[in-house]
């Protein structure tokens, strides 16, 4: 049976963004960072994933906590960089009030009188966080299920790798909705006519998606110079490739309807001599693929398009995806 794509609306509403946020990206594991850049008590890593800021923290015991990054006086955000290191407590950027990294809030610095202020409905919104292999994830759902549960078909096939701890990170946004980026990458379809020069490459050839629970994996012929590639999408907006003995990870962030940041990290060996080359290979493709999405995504606007059938030889994985998005925010 030939299924038929999603409708257009959904790629342009802005009410459909509002209802992602809420029903699939606040209720989904988002990857944040790496757990070694939060060893020591006090090391926390921030980012603002689908509008939402939140900041994970090494507590004093060792744990991992996080929470939204919002002050519970006037919203001021806790911390304002990236990564960094706070002095066993958060301090509001705003007004100085001061928390500790359970979340109870110590002081209202320079409040006045708090003798009407209970400070203990005035601890900081909690948020899950867990580990896997090395990497962060958070969750705003505190009764989502473990991060396993989402990682569990990719679990046996990542192998060890932790020999990968240099990086190069960098990042741009794309004028098209998260999901037209999503798309490109659940599928095969277009790989000979946009990337001809992945014909040669590891990745020519990656035609078949396999959907295995949160995972997508594309089928890459085992090479005899690259026998652990890999190329896997976690859901809704996480993918990781494996190239030339190169990690990337790329997180696709939603920033509006019509924005989306591509965010990138490649863990390497130190002194790889082929992290330049998978780099550059990595780049070019995303480059590709980003430009086809803009001009997709001009298409969707244009008014024109209301919808096409999707190849069940090609384009089984994005079916998969646009029911699940349309199901989740009931469209």
């Amino acid at each position: 049976m030939i299924v038929q794509s999603a409708p257009v609306e959904i790629y342009r509403d802005p009410a459909v963004f509002a209802a992602e946020r809420a029903e699939i990206f606040a209720k989904t594991w988002q990857f944040l960072g790496l757990e070694s850049d939060v060893m020591r008590p006090g090391d926390y890593i921030a980012e603002t994933l689908a509008g939402y800021p939140v900041v994970a923290v090494r507590d004093e015991t060792g744990a991992l906590k996080a929470f939204h990054n919002v002050c519970r006086h006037r919203a001021g955000p806790l911390v304002a960089d990236a990564s960094g290191r706070c002095n066993r407590e958060f301090v509001c950027r705003y007004h100085g009030w001061r928390y500790a990294f359970d979340g109870r809030l110590k002081n209202a610095t320079d409040f006045g009188p708090t003798d009407e202020l209970d400070l203990s409905r005035l601890s900081l919104f909690p948020i899950r966080v867990e580990t896997w292999r090395g990497f962060v994830f958070v969750n705003l759902d505190l009764d989502a299920a473990p991060l396993i549960e989402t990682m569990r078909p990719l679990d046996a096939r990542f192998g060890n790798r932790d020999d990968l701890s240099a990086r190069v990170m960098d990042s741009h946004t794309v004028a098209c909705n998260w999901k037209v980026y999503v798309e490109i990458g659940l599928e095969g379809y277009h790989l000979e006519g946009l990337h001809p020069g992945l014909e040669a490459d590891v990745h020519g050839g990656r035609h078949e998606v396999r959907v295995d629970g949160d995972v997508a994996m594309h089928d890459i012929p085992a090479d005899a110079e690259e026998p652990d590639s890999l190329w896997a999408w976690v859901w809704p907006n996480l993918e990781l490739t494996l190239n030339r003995g190169v990690l990337c990870i790329e997180h696709i962030r939603p920033l509006s309807p019509d924005t989306t940041l591509l965010w990138h990290l490649y863990l390497h060996e130190p002194e790889d001599p082929g992290v330049d080359a998978a780099h550059f290979t990595s780049e070019q493709v995303t480059d590709e693929d980003a430009s086809m999405c803009e001009r997709v995504q001009a298409n969707l606007d244009a008014g024109v398009y209301r919808g096409g059938p999707l190849s069940p030889a090609h384009e089984g994985a994005v079916a998969w995806f646009q029911s699940r998005v349309a199901r989740l925010i009931q469209f």
